[in-house]
């Protein structure tokens, strides 16, 4: 296994993927662990949305709570790579519509963006969230250098 450049790690963030976001949990507790959209430009900060669909904000409670997350993103076919990146809160916050396409529009095609935009959005009874966080530790391995 070969450690990535830091360019070549932020490239791979920047690349489509959907991350796997983890965040402590309470003491006694594993953390929380949950596949992500994200979006990502090299040395930029990470920019996520989540929302609760009608249920308690558990996870956003406890990522506001720790302050600090991590997010990995793997390339499953062969050979394998994956870049970890521990990231501290740095904003959290009601998006935009055009925040949350951003990140959307990476994943799925435009009608279906602004659909998944408008039902998020448009329930009363849904908190959805911003989160942005700054790259502050980075792990990385790329099978396919050795």
């Amino acid at each position: 296994m070969t450690t990535m450049t830091k360019q070549q790690r932020e490239e791979f963030l920047a690349d489509l993927h959907v991350g796997v976001l983890s965040v402590a949990g309470p003491a006694g507790q594993a953390p929380t662990s949950v596949p992500t959209f994200y979006a990502y430009e090299p040395g930029g900060d990470i920019t996520m949305f989540t929302g609760t669909q009608r249920r308690a904000p558990q996870r956003i409670e406890r990522i506001k709570e720790a302050g600090v997350i991590t997010l990995v993103a793997q390339r499953e076919a062969m050979p394998p790579a994956y870049v970890t990146v521990e990231a501290e809160l740095v904003d959290v916050g009601p998006p935009t519509p055009e925040q949350m396409l951003v990140i959307l529009r990476r994943y799925m095609p435009e009608e279906h963006a602004q659909g998944f935009v408008q039902g998020e959005l448009g329930d009363p009874e849904n908190t959805v969230l911003l989160l942005t966080f700054r790259p502050t530790r980075w792990f990385s391995s790329d099978t396919s250098a050795d």
